[in-house]
């Protein structure tokens, strides 16, 4: 059997970072065996559609580089690949399950199935739940005569349809991350598996459509483990072979102590979805693409969270991803979120870049490059991608390699400045050659300082705070070559004029 996979993210609001590491391991698990990714918009609950969620989900898997062999942009053979686009599939099935006898009419308003709840509650019972003990004194198909249910339908009296659990059955199954797995059946509620509108719930869709997608491998969240065994007793009652199940690991707060959450961000000062988020009247979240990420080095850094290649390795590209990737290496405890090393990652992979395509990159987000020309770039990008852990912030904590510093360290300039070495310092200002590299006026100067009997600390960083504002900073000597001497000059005369 060929393998298939899908990431079936619901339209409800943007991709968490938890959906883009789901949406990685079917990614890997695909193209380690040859097969086929598949998008699938699970959009069956019309309730919590929001506007523009479709569009952010498949923007953000482009972006990622996660680009779907299926799905709503690319129409493969089993579209289409909107649940909202199969709506009569869904209430064929539910009516077959009907038929069988492993579903049954629920006829039972959303009034009546609250007074049950504070009922029961009132009688001690606040864990009250529609299933094969209770089923029988509520206002369904099992509880009421043929002819009741025949009149109630006939009049279009509103249902739902409701998974009919059986009793005192043991649900097992092997989970290819947690082993084998078994439910007791009396544990278990009977699941509306289609709605009063008509729409199925995500219990009998994603069945439905995981079959005929012949979707080989559900590899989902957590969350979903306790809903399997509904999944699995779906597949028994219509005969189906059911596909191998893997449900991933939490991401955890950096605490360790709960699972990840879209307000974390927020709490603890960084991005947990891929873009930035800027809804009309609700919340905006950042994201890691404007916060200054690289794809790869995101993806590098989620592929961890719970996985491991068994070696030593930390870095690696997509093809070793693809590689190395096996489901048996999948942890299945949960795995902190610690952005230290997200930026970490994103620093090794800025470092690992070309001058120039870090430059081009630069060019290409806008970020007030229009007036530095390319050559220039790519040194400032040379000069500073060891310094950062964005991209974005090149230029922003660079500023003083392509403009006159915003500010200047007054104070170490008062402990260092010494009228009597201005002399010295323009002298060695003139020392500085357009077509000349750094090395070779860092040894010009240092043996000037030395002929000259001065010392370096008094010398050194006046000059670097005369270049760049400030005592930090790539190389002196290559800063200064890079601004060339009609700069230094510029710079010195501004700061021997206003600042001393």
């Amino acid at each position: 059997m060929s393998v298939r996979v899908r990431f079936a993210p619901s339209p409800t609001g943007p991709l968490h970072i938890g959906g883009v590491r789901t949406a990685l391991y079917n990614y890997l698990l695909a193209k380690k065996m040859g097969g086929t990714f598949i998008l699938r918009i699970e959009d069956t609950d019309q309730t919590r559609y929001v506007q523009g969620a479709e569009d952010y989900i498949i923007e953000s898997l482009n972006w990622c580089g996660l680009v779907p062999d299926e799905g709503p942009n690319k129409q493969g053979e089993y579209g289409p690949y909107r649940q909202s686009e199969r709506k009569d599939l869904y209430h064929e099935y539910a009516q077959k399950l009907v038929n069988d006898g492993n579903a049954y009419y629920a006829f039972d308003t959303a009034e009546e199935l609250e007074a049950i709840r504070n009922e029961e509650a009132e009688n001690g019972n606040h864990n009250f739940k529609y299933d094969s003990f209770t089923r029988r004194k509520m206002k369904n198909s099992v509880s009421l005569t043929g002819d009741e249910v025949k009149m109630l339908l006939e009049n279009g009296t509103p249902y739902t349809i409701r998974l009919k659990i059986p009793q005192d059955t043991v649900i097992s199954f092997t989970d290819l991350i947690r082993g084998d797995v078994s439910f007791d059946s009396n544990e278990l509620d009977d699941k509306v598996i289609l709605k009063a509108d008509g729409m199925p719930t995500y219990h009998l869709a994603n069945i439905v459509d995981d079959h005929l997608m012949e979707i080989s491998h559900v590899i989902r969240g957590e969350e979903w483990l306790s809903s399997t065994a509904h999944h699995v007793l779906m597949y028994e009652f219509f005969g189906w072979q059911r596909p191998e199940f893997a449900h991933l690991p939490l991401i955890l707060k950096p605490s360790g102590q709960g699972k990840l959450s879209k307000r974390d961000g927020a709490k603890f000062g960084f991005p947990v979805f891929p873009l930035d988020w800027h809804p009309e009247n609700d919340e905006s979240f950042e994201g890691f693409r404007e916060a200054g990420f690289l794809p790869e080095a995101l993806l590098n850094f989620l592929a961890f969270l719970g996985w491991n290649p068994g070696d030593d390795r930390e870095i690696l590209s997509m093809d070793e991803l693809i590689d190395a990737f096996s489901i048996d290496k999948i942890v299945k405890s949960g795995a902190k979120f610690d952005y230290d090393k997200a930026k970490w990652y994103n620093q090794q992979y800025l470092i690992a870049m070309s001058n120039d395509d870090l430059a081009r990159l630069l060019n290409d987000e806008n970020l007030n490059t229009s007036d530095v020309p390319f050559e220039k770039l790519s040194r400032i990008a040379g000069m500073m991608k060891e310094r950062v852990y964005f991209y974005t912030d090149i230029l922003r904590d660079g500023q003083y390699l392509y403009e006159k510093p915003a500010s200047y360290d007054t104070e170490t300039l008062a402990k260092k400045w010494n009228p009597i070495n201005e002399p010295f310092l323009v002298q060695i200002i003139e020392m500085v050659n357009d077509d000349g590299n750094a090395d070779e006026l860092s040894h010009a100067v240092k043996n000037f300082i030395a002929d000259k009997g001065l010392k370096m600390g008094e010398i050194l960083p006046v000059l670097r705070i005369t270049m760049t504002g400030t005592m930090k900073g790539p190389d002196l000597f290559e800063t200064m070559t890079l601004l060339g001497k009609d700069e230094c000059m510029a710079r010195y005369n501004y700061l021997s004029t206003n600042l001393i």
